[in-house]
């Protein structure tokens, strides 16, 4: 997906140019030689929500008048009550986390706290974390071995259970915890005979495909799809994540233009569709299949892709993007929109790493485009942003820290995009150009509650009650199914029902703790509300207290 070993567009006129080590990451690789040769790294209303009111614990459906008062509040763009912020942390290489193998427990969790402490300080809310980078697992699985990016050896124990520490430690700072996974990589070398003993592509060598020096999962094999969908599965129903995540990996991105070897399956399982085709449904049956999957398991859990920034061209389709690079759709066999169209997904969260006014892909033609497609779909739109080409030279527009900020800007002028994630989280320590502080002071001067997905359902908590302040906190009993409490803050006037419609009073977003009292240390005077939030982020009523 991201950072310096992929293919990205073609050049303006060509549309399939790519490195021959497209397949080594996920979100955010790309080489850096050229714009034009990188890759870009995903009529139903939101879940209602309690409607907020002033006064204890009130609740504006008992309250008529407040409800009324309520339907007349209009929000502010530019403050978001509810925005998707995340970042991608990648494994794979050691691109984020670790920073190299071979770490003692201790020195990994403390690089990992430090990133996420990173993220909190900059107000995102949602990690999405690899797990399975290539057939190998960041946890301990009973069907595929420890991943070499941990100890440097493949199928060697680190000593300790990662994935655990790694959602509670998420959970723990409020941030909403995605487990990404990479479907169809097996190995990045594809010598089977330096793999682990119980490697899958070991024990079924039938289901593997050799390309161009790697290792791939045949994606037109049913017991590869049926395998895939028992390793995610795995891990929904074992361990306490948010949601399950894939990039823009499928076929093979175009590398020295060798045919990837999958015809012996065309032939038993083609049934008369062209190549392309076939290829196009065995990753949508897929996709189906693991949505059904996790969504059976564990209804409030999400599920979403990030594919390449361009579905196909205008030139080739007109219900393409007016774009010159690499089709998703043509190249890879990724097609977003029938995912988006049939419902597979919650969320599509598409790879735009190119600026505003690159003629082989103009970020600011494709977002209005991506948009289009999830219109009056129920499928939340974020986009991925590529804050590791801040500060290079790649174009001109990378080397100005307005650039990536000028993105956000330009998405509120699209109620579909929900949010933006960013490749990665290496960059949040960085922070290249200044560009994390413009982007909190201009965009994200307030924390943010997630957005509603209606499907994974959900309902708020009970109300807080009990808010009281003393010795300088807040106090209130803790609401039962609660996950995290908002916190506002207004001054001057007295809080009216529209004092939590939009992000303004934000304050925190502040996660339960294991107590019967949850407390909030407050710094200044004014008047106080405080709604619970189930792990959807379905909101109750506020309670109030006013400050002297």
């Amino acid at each position: 997906m991201r950072n310096g070993h992929r293919p990205l567009l073609a050049a303006t006129t060509m549309a399939v140019v790519t490195t021959g080590v497209a397949y080594l990451f996920g979100p955010g690789a790309a080489p850096a030689d050229s714009e034009a040769k990188r890759p870009a790294a995903e009529a139903k209303r939101p879940a209602a929500e309690a409607k907020p009111a002033t006064g204890q614990a009130r609740s504006a459906a008992a309250h008529p008048a407040a409800a009324k008062q309520e339907q007349a509040c209009e929000a502010s763009p530019k403050y978001p009550k509810r925005q998707l912020r995340g970042v991608w942390i990648a494994t794979v290489h050691n691109v984020d986390w670790p920073s190299k193998t071979g770490l003692d427990a201790a020195r990994q969790q403390a690089e990992y706290v430090r990133i996420l402490d990173n993220a909190v300080k900059r107000h995102l809310n949602a990690v999405f974390v690899q797990v399975r980078p290539a057939s190998d697992a960041i946890y301990k699985s009973p069907y595929e071995p420890w991943s070499q990016w941990l100890t440097g050896t493949a199928g060697r124990d680190p000593g300790w259970e990662p994935l655990p520490f790694l959602i509670d430690e998420a959970h723990k700072r409020g941030l909403e915890f995605h487990a990404w996974f990479n479907p169809y990589r097996a190995a990045d070398k594809d010598d089977v005979s330096k793999l682990p003993a119980n490697h899958p592509a070991r024990v079924h060598p039938k289901w593997v495909v050799k390309h161009e020096g790697k290792l791939y999962y045949n994606p037109g094999l049913p017991e590869v799809r049926a395998y895939t969908v028992k390793v995610i599965k795995d891990v929904v129903q074992r361990y306490d994540i948010d949601g399950v995540h894939f990039d823009d990996y499928f076929y093979p991105y175009p590398g020295r233009g060798t045919k990837f070897g999958d015809a012996a399956a065309f032939t038993k399982y083609g049934k008369g569709m062209s190549l392309a085709e076939w290829r196009r449904e065995n990753v949508n049956t897929l996709v189906s299949q693991v949505g059904a999957a996790v969504h059976q398991a564990k209804p409030y859990l999400k599920f979403g892709i990030s594919p390449f920034g361009i579905w196909r061209n205008k030139s080739d389709d007109p219900t393409g993007s007016d774009t010159k690079g690499l089709s998703a759709y043509d190249a890879i066999y990724a097609d977003a929109k029938a995912w988006i169209k049939s419902g597979s997904i919650d969320y599509v969260m598409p790879q735009i790493y190119w600026p505003r006014g690159f003629a082989a892909a103009d970020y600011a033609k494709l977002v209005p485009w991506w948009a289009d497609q999830v219109k009056g779909t129920g499928v939340h739109l974020y986009i991925g942003q590529a804050l590791y080409r801040v500060g290079t030279k790649d174009t001109a527009a990378w080397t100005r820290a307005g650039e990536l900020p000028a993105h956000l800007t330009l998405n509120r002028k699209y109620p579909e995009v929900r949010g933006d994630v960013y490749f990665s989280a290496a960059q949040l320590a960085k922070n290249p150009l200044g560009v994390l502080d413009a982007l909190v002071k201009d965009h994200y001067p307030r924390p943010a509650l997630l957005p509603l997905v209606q499907d994974r359902g959900g309902r708020a908590p009970a109300a807080p009650t009990g808010l009281t302040l003393a010795g300088g906190a807040l106090s209130w009993k803790s609401s039962p199914e609660a996950r995290s409490y908002a916190v506002y803050r207004v001054t001057g006037a007295k809080p009216d029902a529209c004092a939590t419609t939009d992000g303004r009073n934000l304050v925190a977003v502040a996660p339960a703790a294991p107590a019967a009292v949850q407390s909030f240390a407050v710094t200044a005077g004014g008047s106080y509300l405080v709604t619970a939030l189930d792990r959807l982020g379905n909101e109750s009523a506020p309670a109030t207290v006013v400050l002297p």
